[in-house]
C-alpha cells in the first residue's frame, strides 16, 4: 500500500472532471491538483511553448513526494507526454490512449468523433492512437477553440445562447457524418456534456477522456503495488496560478462542494 498522493495538472478548470473521476473511482487516493488558471488556454500556442509550461508544471507538481502523475490536459497529453515520460521517473497517465481504447470499445459503426483544442487537433494524436488499435475506424475531427475560455468564463450552462450558439457550429458538421461515437478530447468538455448530448442527440455516446483517464490509473496503482488502500485517508488540495476565488466560484459548482478559501496560488514562472 502507499498513501502518497497523486499529482492532477491541467491549463486551468478543465481538470477538476478527472478529479470528480478520481473521487469516485480512488476515493482512498490524497489528490494534488493544479490548475495553470493564469496562462489558460493552452490549445492556441505553440508546441514548445506548451512542453516549456507542461515542464513547469509538473516541476510544481513534484515538490510534492508523489507516487503517479495525471496529465488531464488533452493538449499537453498529444503534444508533451512522452517526453514527459522520458524525463520524469514516475508514472504519468495521459489521457488520449484511454479515451481511444473506450470509445472504440462502444462504437458499433466504427464512425468516431473527435472534439479537442486546436493543438490537439493539429498533433494528430487521436486520430494516431484510434487507427492503430483499429485500421478500419472513421475519425472525425472538430478544433473547438472557444469552448476552453468559454467554460473558464463559467459559460458551461444549458440555456446560456452563447456556449449553445458556438457548440452547434462546431458540432453539427460532426453530427452529420453519422458518427456514432464522440469523445471529448479536452478535459474542460464535460462540463459541456448536456449541451453536446442535445446537440447530437441519444445516438452518439460521448467519451470523457478525463474519466478514461482515472480507471487507467487505478489500473496502474493497483498493478504496481502503488493503491492506497483502506489505509488511504483521501482528499484534495487544490493549487492555481491566478486568482484562487475565481478558480473556487466555478469549481464550487461543478464538485458540489464549497471550496471557499481551500485553494492556494503559487507562482509557476519559479519553476
Amino acid at each position: 500500500m502507499d498513501t502518497r498522493p497523486i499529482g492532477v495538472f491541467d491549463s486551468g478548470l478543465g481538470g477538476l472532471t478527472a478529479v470528480r473521476s478520481l473521487r469516485q473511482i480512488l476515493p482512498e487516493e490524497q489528490i494534488i491538483y493544479f490548475g495553470d488558471t493564469a496562462r489558460v488556454p493552452y490549445g492556441g500556442r505553440e508546441r514548445e511553448t506548451i512542453l516549456k509550461y507542461a515542464r513547469q508544471d509538473v516541476r510544481f507538481l513534484r515538490s510534492f513526494d508523489l507516487k503517479a502523475v495525471v496529465i488531464a490536459c488533452g493538449t499537453i497529453s498529444t503534444t508533451s507526454l512522452g517526453t514527459l515520460q522520458e524525463e520524469n521517473d514516475l508514472p504519468m497517465v495521459g489521457v488520449v490512449e484511454p479515451a481511444c481504447r473506450r470509445a472504440l470499445a462502444v462504437s458499433e459503426k466504427k464512425r468516431v468523433g473527435v472534439i479537442a483544442t486546436l493543438a490537439s487537433i493539429r498533433s494528430g494524436a487521436y486520430e494516431t492512437v484510434l487507427r492503430r488499435l483499429d485500421p478500419e475506424v472513421e475519425v472525425f475531427r472538430q478544433s473547438c477553440p472557444l469552448f476552453v475560455p468559454l467554460v473558464e468564463n463559467g459559460r458551461f450552462r444549458p440555456g446560456d445562447i452563447v456556449i449553445e450558439t458556438v457548440a452547434r457550429e462546431y458540432l453539427e458538421p460532426l453530427r452529420e457524418t453519422g458518427i456514432d461515437t464522440l469523445i471529448l478530447g479536452c478535459t474542460h468538455y464535460p462540463l459541456l456534456v448536456d449541451i453536446i448530448a442535445e446537440i447530437l442527440g441519444p445516438k452518439v455516446t460521448l467519451v470523457s477522456a478525463g474519466e478514461e483517464s482515472a480507471y487507467e490509473l487505478k489500473r496502474l496503482l493497483k498493478s504496481g503495488g502503488l493503491w492506497a488502500g483502506p489505509a488511504g485517508q483521501g482528499g484534495t488540495e487544490f493549487y492555481v496560478s491566478d486568482r484562487p476565488e475565481d478558480f473556487e466560484r466555478i469549481a464550487s459548482v461543478f464538485l458540489q462542494e464549497d471550496l471557499r478559501h481551500t485553494a492556494r496560488r503559487i507562482d509557476i514562472d519559479q519553476y
